[in-house]
């Protein structure tokens, strides 16, 4: 009898802090996708990737030039 009582205190103690860790890691996610973060997340994307456009236009003109000077050239 006593066996039986240790081991449903075990398996309480055990569904209790999964229970617990369960709600823990839930809330973690709600507050990663609520609207706020969202939003801070897009604008940080948006930032990086308007500094990628930036990149390739410039490195896009400096291309169409040399090839310019190259046609030039052949003529």
């Amino acid at each position: 009898m006593i066996k039986r009582l240790i081991w449903l205190g075990v398996g309480a103690a055990i569904g209790a802090s999964g229970s617990y860790l369960a709600n823990r890691r839930v809330r973690e996610i709600v507050e990663r996708y609520a609207p706020e973060e969202v939003r801070h997340r897009v604008q940080d994307r948006v930032r990086t990737a308007g500094g990628h456009v930036g990149t390739a236009l410039s490195d896009g003109r400096v291309a169409m030039r040399e090839r310019e000077a190259q046609l030039k050239g052949r003529v």
